[in-house]
């Protein structure tokens, strides 16, 4: 019964084992032949419609700035 158990968690850790690898080959392979990314140190580039806002003028941003200064 003893032996059984060793040779089972042999077995699981060696296939656990395997998959980690096969896995990370893959997401390897994957991340270098994404059509998004351009030979620019890695910096993805992409279309959007969305318009990107980092500042919306308000009456908190106007007293965090007030205390800020």
């Amino acid at each position: 019964m003893q032996e059984s158990r060793r040779d089972f968690a042999k077995k699981a850790a060696i296939v656990v084992g395997a998959t980690a690898v096969g896995a990370t080959a893959l997401a390897a392979a994957n991340s270098s032949t994404s059509s998004n990314e351009v030979d620019s140190n890695g910096v993805v580039v992409g279309n959007s419609n969305k318009k990107e806002i980092l500042y919306k003028k308000s009456k908190a941003w106007e007293e965090y700035y007030k205390q800020a200064l």
